[in-house]
This record gives structure tokens, C-alpha cells and sequence, in this order.
């Protein structure tokens, strides 16, 4: 499951909603909801995430989290160092070898880290 997955899964359960209803009323079929949200399907478009703000109501600082959700949830990410030092290489090698044994702890603490570097505009 991916970040965006997870969070419109929680909203849909909070409304009582169901994959079938929602997705009838944000055009697309019951099926990619579930691939969605099981993180079976890449980050869907810009229009297609302005429709689930707007199916949940989703405001300005929820709705600005929505969309990081969705950048930050491709399921088969890819990292090109091509340029970079071997160190980043070789990072970016071990993160793909051990990601499925590194704890949930860790896995914050990580990703707290990264998140404090300013990103490139």
C-alpha cells in the first residue's frame, strides 16, 4: 500500500464510504480504486487527485498533504545516480536491497532525516 493509498482508504472508512461509491462519483472504476489504494497503480493525474479532494472536501493545508502524498507514492520507484558520487550509488543500492527488512522505527527516522533536506527548486 502507498502513502496516498493508505490515507484515501482511512478517509473513505471515516465517511463510510465504499471503493464502488466513491469511485462512481469520481469517474473511474472500482477496480483501479482498489489498485490505488493497494499501491498497485502509479501516482494518478493532477485532475484525478483534484477530484478526491474535492469528492473528501479536503482543504488547504489537507489538501496540499494529499497531493505530497500522492508525489511521494509511486509503488516502483526508480533513482538514477548517474553523475553522483559512488557513494550516493551505493546508498541508493542498499536502500533497494534492505528496504523490506528495515522497521517501522527506522523507516521514520529515515525518513524524518531526508525530509529535513531542503529540496531543489
Amino acid at each position: 500500500m502507498t502513502p496516498l493509498g493508505e490515507r484515501i482508504r482511512v478517509l473513505r472508512e471515516e465517511r463510510g464510504v465504499s471503493q464502488k461509491q466513491m469511485a462512481a462519483a469520481i469517474g473511474v472504476s472500482a477496480a483501479y480504486l482498489s489498485a490505488l489504494e493497494h499501491g498497485k497503480r502509479g501516482v494518478p493525474s493532477w485532475p484525478l487527485i483534484q477530484k478526491i479532494i474535492g469528492y473528501f472536501n479536503i482543504i488547504w493545508d489537507d489538501a496540499e498533504d494529499l497531493q505530497r502524498l500522492a508525489e511521494n507514492s509511486h509503488p516502483k520507484v526508480k533513482i538514477d545516480t548517474a553523475g553522483l558520487s559512488p557513494a550516493a550509488t551505493e546508498l541508493a543500492n542498499l536502500l533497494a536491497e534492505k528496504i523490506g527488512r528495515i522497521s517501522e522505527t527506522d523507516i521514520q527516522r529515515v525518513t524524518a532525516l531526508l525530509r529535513e533536506i531542503p529540496s531543489a527548486k
